[in-house]
């Protein structure tokens, strides 16, 4: 059983549609678990909704609040309790022993709070990595900027013991400029972590079929 846990190195940098390609490449039995979702309050789909559209495998939602806030933030505000970390490692055990892979959707960055104590996604990779196989996916950004956001998340991952089986970019334009054509072989470069896949621009708007057709080539063979 694996647990892959999947983080992005800022909110917006497409870790939706990277958890629902990671998905269709992991195959059946899969599910995809988003811990806590904000922003929800006009009515919009939860990442873990868009992820079942996309993909249509299994998922689950354990938290969610209306505000588009940080998790503990949005929870404050709402004056309502929302599940600690520990609490959510072991509801993640307990799927993984009956699911061959389970992946987690984490909240914006790696360091967002999940709870009110001050728990974030690196806290609960850490405590999950003592009981089950562990491997982290960070989602980057294409563009300027992405190198240092890119290597400060890799840092902290490692500082933790984590070491992060791979980058995903997650929404790569039609039209790449200087700094994105640069960034693609500077990524795995600068980090030391290899490049898994390129995710094209607008992939989140393809029909179940059609994405799950398409997913599997946009993963690159990792040597």
């Amino acid at each position: 059983m694996t647990v892959l846990v999947v983080t992005g190195t800022s909110t917006g940098v497409g870790k939706t549609v990277a958890t629902a390609a990671l998905a269709v490449r992991a195959g059946d039995p899969v599910t995809v678990v988003k811990p806590v979702q904000t922003g929800v309050g006009d009515g919009s789909l939860g990442d873990a909704e868009v992820v079942h559209a996309l993909t249509g495998c299994a998922v689950e939602e354990w938290a969610r609040l209306d505000e588009p806030l940080a998790p503990d933030t949005a929870a404050r505000r709402a004056g309502v309790p929302i599940p600690g970390v520990a609490e959510h490692a072991e509801r993640v055990r307990a799927l993984a022993e009956r699911r061959e892979t389970v992946i987690v959707e984490g909240a914006g960055g790696l360091l967002v709070r999940l709870d009110t104590d001050g728990g974030t996604l690196l806290d609960l990779a850490s405590e999950l990595a003592g009981s089950v196989d562990v491997q982290v996916v960070v989602v980057v950004a294409a563009g300027l900027g992405t190198l240092n956001h890119t290597e400060l998340t890799v840092g902290a991952l490692r500082a933790r013991g984590l070491e992060p089986s791979g980058l995903v970019v997650g929404a790569w334009p039609a039209e790449p400029g200087l700094a994105e054509r640069c960034n693609l072989e500077d990524l795995p470069r600068v980090t030391g972590v290899p490049l898994l896949a390129v995710i094209p621009e607008g992939a989140g708007s393809l029909p179940t079929e059609a994405f799950r057709a398409a997913a599997p080539n946009w993963f690159r063979e990792v040597s």
